[in-house]
């Protein structure tokens, strides 16, 4: 029975320990926020910050360590007295690692879990890093180094796809907070309404210097509200979202008899909404998006367009769906699904999402059929989906891999990057192949620009020859560059040529393509076409009951439609092109197909 009477003491102890933890700074001093009562707005926001003002003490950038020691101690959750860290922290289960007070402070790091720091809740880059400020225990918290680099000086908001996931399910990526479509960080649910009330106080307590500070993104530029509506209506929505904890109140607490202060949306929180008002919670679907065409197929890709959905406050994007499988999300109302199987039909439908992550009904279901693949052009030839690269570094450097046969290089590069799965990031560098026999016709590529920097567009080269550009933005984009019409054996190579923007590529994709000799064989051949290459736009067929032909359509090697002629023979055996440019194109005829060539 020994054992088990320590073990019973030990238990004891812990939690009589955690009990005092909780309660040595319980109460809130006696007339503290005198003069708050009847306020509202305004006029309640800068009481408050008179109040809390009052009785600041600076103890200096250095001293956040030391006022670590008893605001930050994990006394709930794990209950180890380890480092209480909202990017690491996971609340519904084991830590994916722990920090011990005082031993593992940065210095570098090189991945999650190295040592914590000092994370700015407010980016201290907004105010130059000036005191008091930059010392400010109640919005500076103790978190992971690499994870903090991670979330950079980005503001707080809802993630739509992610480029980073921290091992507690942080993340970094493209906002869809509604009014706000730039990069956000979005921390664990557990910790949104710490962070929200650490930024109220932020705004608070400096609500005279705002006009002095840079946005972020997220900071107002005068008192009152103090934030950016879209940050504020986001933060409002977390507030309500995640109440108060113990957690917070013993740090608030603790941090009073550190620093002289406290933080009043903790202490109380109905300041919230009697300062900024009450938030309006989005339960609202946005209505389903409608009239969705199937169209412009070629041999892998199919176009599609809808009209836009509605939504109390704002569709923030819509889900693809190709046989009932998610294929992209995408925020305008159209799109080009590809790598797509020639001579195969496809069923698509939309679902529309706002910012809440409330989703629409399915819009109506629309079918395309593909192009059967064309031994002149048109048949998918090679993909690369960037699977294969077995390293995840966020360092550039030169990476190497091979996928079906194919080895990339990329330079200048990071590989920690995502769109679709992984994908491959380039900062000054370049994409390039070995040989890859076939030719090309066309080349697909999704691309998204990640962190800063601006819109522009890659150089596509084919053996050295730029045969076109692919843009980019921060939104992800698919592009296709059709007619490269190159033969033989090709080397794709994909530069940034914006020093300092970089770029995700995912999900390349090309077409195959040979020339076309002048004896062009026909699928039936009591046909003939001549001459080919075709002279001044005129072809001519040779072959019987012509005139029985109904209808010849005439397609590039993309499946574009050029042009349609009905009982084309009926008067002669010519036909008179028009809207063609030199290049190869495809005739159909209710008999034959044949491709040929103009020049």
């Amino acid at each position: 029975m020994l054992p088990q009477i320590k073990k019973m003491k030990r238990i004891l102890f812990s939690f009589l320990m955690s009990f005092a933890f909780l309660n040595v700074w319980a109460q809130i001093p006696n007339g503290y926020y005198d003069g708050a009562t009847g306020l509202t707005g305004a006029a309640l926001k800068t009481k408050l910050k008179e109040i809390i003002t009052n009785g600041h003490v600076d103890h200096g950038y250095n001293g956040l360590y030391t006022g670590y020691q008893t605001t930050d101690r994990d006394y709930f959750y794990e209950n180890d007295g380890t480092v209480l860290d909202m990017y690491s922290e996971n609340p519904n289960g084991p830590d994916p690692y722990n920090f011990t007070p005082g031993n593992n402070q940065c210095g570098s790091y090189n991945s999650e879990g190295d040592c914590y720091n000092r994370e700015h809740v407010v980016p201290q880059s907004l105010f130059s890093s000036n005191a008091p400020m930059v010392s400010d225990i109640h919005f500076i918290r103790p978190t992971d180094g690499y994870v903090n680099g991670k979330r950079s000086n980005y503001p707080y908001g809802k993630v739509g796809t992610a480029s980073f996931t921290s091992m507690n399910g942080s993340k970094l990526g493209n906002s869809v907070s509604a009014g706000y479509s730039g990069t956000v960080f979005e921390p664990n649910d557990a910790f949104k309404g710490d962070i929200a009330r650490m930024i109220f106080y932020f705004v608070t307590r400096y609500e005279s210097q705002l006009s002095n500070f840079n946005t972020g993104n997220m900071l107002g530029g005068s008192a009152y509200p103090g934030l950016q509506a879209w940050e504020l209506n986001q933060l409002l929505a977390w507030s309500a979202m995640d109440p108060v904890s113990q957690a917070e109140i013993a740090r608030n607490n603790a941090s009073y008899t550190f620093q002289g202060n406290r933080n009043p949306y903790i202490d109380h929180p109905e300041y919230v909404n009697q300062v900024w008002g009450t938030p309006v919670v989005d339960t609202q679907a946005p209505t389903a998006a409608t009239n969705l065409t199937a169209g412009n197929p070629t041999a892998n890709s199919i176009a599609l367009n809808w009209t836009a959905a509605t939504d109390n406050i704002g569709v923030t994007g819509y889900d693809i769906y190709v046989n009932g499988t998610f294929y992209a999300t995408v925020t305008g109302t159209s799109a080009t699904v590809s790598g797509l199987a020639p001579s195969t039909t496809y069923t698509f439908y939309i679902i529309a999402r706002d910012a809440a992550g409330n989703s629409s009904a399915q819009s109506n279901t629309a079918t395309g059929t593909t192009l059967a693949g064309q031994t002149g052009g048109g048949t998918s030839c090679g993909t690369e989906n960037f699977e294969t690269i077995t390293v995840v570094a966020d360092a550039y450097n030169t990476y190497n891999w091979t996928n079906n046969g194919i080895t990339w290089t990329s330079t200048d590069s990071r590989t920690d990057q995502t769109i679709n799965n992984k994908a491959i990031t380039i900062r000054n560098g370049n994409l390039s192949s070995t040989s890859i026999s076939g030719g090309i016709q066309s080349l697909t590529l999704t691309t998204q620009l990640k962190f800063t920097g601006s819109s522009n567009s890659l150089n596509v080269q084919i053996n050295g020859v730029t045969v076109g550009t692919i843009p980019y933005s921060s939104t992800v984009t698919t592009t296709t560059i059709s007619n490269i019409n190159i033969s033989g054996n090709i080397v794709i190579k994909i530069t940034n040529p914006v020093s300092g923007n970089r770029v995700a590529l995912d999900d390349l994709s090309w077409t195959c393509f040979s020339t076309l000799g002048t004896a062009e064989a026909t699928k039936d051949k009591a046909f003939a076409i001549y001459p080919n290459p075709v002279r001044n736009h005129e072809l001519y067929i040779k072959g019987e009951n012509l005139a029985k032909i109904s209808k010849a359509e005439i397609y590039d090697l993309s499946g574009k439609l050029i042009e349609t002629l009905i009982n084309p023979f009926k008067n002669s055996n010519k036909i008179q092109l028009k809207g063609v440019t030199k290049g190869n194109y495809i005739l159909k005829t209710d008999y034959f197909t044949t491709k040929f060539i103009v020049e």
